[in-house]
């Protein structure tokens, strides 16, 4: 199920054409979203929306993975800058192949990290190559909520080059 699925005021359309999807979204309606990669392979989907609130940011999307109907599956928290919606396809796009997912610092569901540690901070962007926050600073992104142009297909184009965008909820 999608988010447009879930959209019975229809409050995610409207006319702006600046980056992909609706300019705002509420987070619940992301929640169970799949997650692909650019060589269209199944990654999950997303369990969680972690919010920074101290910063106003969207810090974390917590990426279900592996196992089989819910149990064995590996728990990652994805930063949010490093995912893309590919409104096409009513996804999520994570440039990361499965074999460095699998590598990726995960979790289970009953032992989650301290996410607001620094140690966890560095670790995870380092892996992802993304950067951490700064409260009221820029961020590098292709997030739901950034500035980037055009529909994110997997596109043999693409560049990882991405706009900027503050991230801000």
């Amino acid at each position: 199920m999608s988010y447009l699925d879930r959209d019975t005021y229809g409050i995610y359309t409207g006319d702006d054409t600046e980056g992909p999807g609706p300019r705002l979204m509420g987070a619940d309606t992301l929640i169970g979203e799949d997650v692909y990669n650019r060589q269209d392979e199944d990654l999950g989907d997303i369990k969680e929306i972690m919010l920074d609130i101290r910063n106003g940011q969207v810090a974390y999307a917590v990426l279900s993975f592996g196992g089989w109907l819910g149990m064995g599956d590996k728990l990652f928290a994805v930063p949010w800058q490093a995912l893309q919606l590919d409104t096409d396809n009513k996804r999520f796009l994570l440039d990361c192949s499965k074999e460095h997912l699998k590598n990726a610092p995960g979790f289970d569901k009953d032992n989650w990290p301290d996410m607001a540690s620094t140690e966890f901070n560095t670790e995870l962007h380092s892996f992802y190559g993304t950067h951490q926050s700064v409260p009221g600073g820029v961020t590098s992104s292709g997030s739901v909520m950034g500035s980037s142009s055009g529909n994110l297909q997997s596109d043999p184009g693409y560049s990882s080059s991405r706009g900027t965008d503050s991230g801000n909820i």
